[in-house]
């Protein structure tokens, strides 16, 4: 009787054993994800913006740089990398380190690329991946103050009268503002003459001095030009109103079905990033963009907060790319 209870108790002993074990594996097998995904980020982050400082794309990424920084408790560098319409930037987050340390901060030229660069170094859908879409910013029209129409309605009807008397300028070869014009003249079919600048501050003062009659910008770059009088604002091409110029109507309101066009701005990681780190750095994303403090910051820049899952970024970026191959192919849009 005292063996067979010294080998119950032996065998009790090592049932807890076991039990204990197989309690702490499987704790492990659990949290192990999140222990990697709270281990990241071990070192600085470098976001990429493919242009020049103070444009569109970098105010949005200067926007999630300081709130990345006190949600991560880690260094996040903005980069400006420009040239090639955005090419040489997205191309060195294509090549960067898949760990979580690089990033990308890209507009719509980034979907419309696509089309016009047949042969771009990286390949969009094999290469990166999205991480957060983080905002939307619909085009504003502006016409010199000069110009023999005041609205949507009489610049389409002076267009159709007079093909090529209308010139409207952009911030080059297929950016936003290009191909947003070139989808409403498909949409109207009118003839407009198009003049390309180095970027949209050219454009903008030859549209003030009267050398081109229409051109179409982010908001952030037309608001107070036209809230000072010296641009006439005539529609924004969205399905709802700017908060920050309530008082100008949208295209479709104005009887333009259809008509949407604008940049945006979205992050994007190399492809073999971890997932659950770009799903992390999504949610950060997210919370930032999405926090009133944000919001306030958005809305005076006439844009409108964005967030969502990195698949949904991946979808929005696929239809803006079908959309724009659309425009470029049916107008032979060229790069220059």
């Amino acid at each position: 009787m005292s063996e067979a209870r010294s080998v119950g108790r032996f065998v009790g002993r090592l049932s807890r054993r076991h039990f204990n074990l197989a309690i702490t594996a499987g704790a492990s097998a659990v949290c192990a994800p999140l222990f990697a995904q709270s281990a990241w980020p071990n070192k600085p982050i470098r976001l990429i913006v493919p242009y020049t400082p103070g444009g569109f794309t970098d105010q949005m990424a200067r926007i999630v740089q300081v709130g990345l920084q006190n949600r991560l408790q880690q260094t996040v560098t903005v980069d400006n990398k420009p040239g090639a319409n955005s090419i040489i930037g997205v191309d060195m987050l294509a090549k960067a380190p898949a760990d979580g340390s690089t990033f990308a901060v890209v507009i719509a030229a980034y979907a419309a690329n696509t089309t016009l660069y047949p042969k771009l170094p990286y390949d969009p859908r094999k290469d990166l991946t999205g991480v957060s879409l983080m905002g939307v910013s619909p085009l504003l029209a502006a016409v010199n103050n000069d110009a023999p129409f005041k609205t949507a309605k009489e610049l389409i009807e002076y267009a159709r009268a007079h093909p090529g008397k209308v010139s409207f300028g952009s911030s080059g070869n297929g950016s936003a503002a290009h191909l947003t014009t070139e989808l409403l003249k498909s949409l109207t079919k009118t003839y407009m003459v198009h003049i390309p600048y180095r970027g949209a501050v050219p454009a903008l003062t030859d549209l003030m001095g009267g050398q081109i009659q229409l051109f179409f910008d982010a908001a952030t770059g037309l608001i107070n030009q036209g809230k000072a009088g010296k641009v006439r604002l005539i529609g924004v091409s969205s399905d709802r109103r700017l908060p920050a110029v309530p008082e100008v109507p949208t295209f479709i309101e104005q009887g333009f079905a259809g008509f949407t066009g604008s940049t945006w701005a979205g992050m994007l990681a190399p492809a073999a990033t971890p997932k659950d780190i770009i799903r992390r750095m999504s949610e950060e994303v997210g919370r930032i963009i999405r926090s009133d403090e944000t919001r306030a910051r958005l809305d005076a820049m006439g844009t409108f907060a964005g967030g969502g899952t990195p698949e949904e970024f991946d979808a929005f970026i696929a239809a803006e790319t079908a959309k724009w191959a659309k425009v470029i192919r049916d107008a032979g849009v060229k790069a220059d």
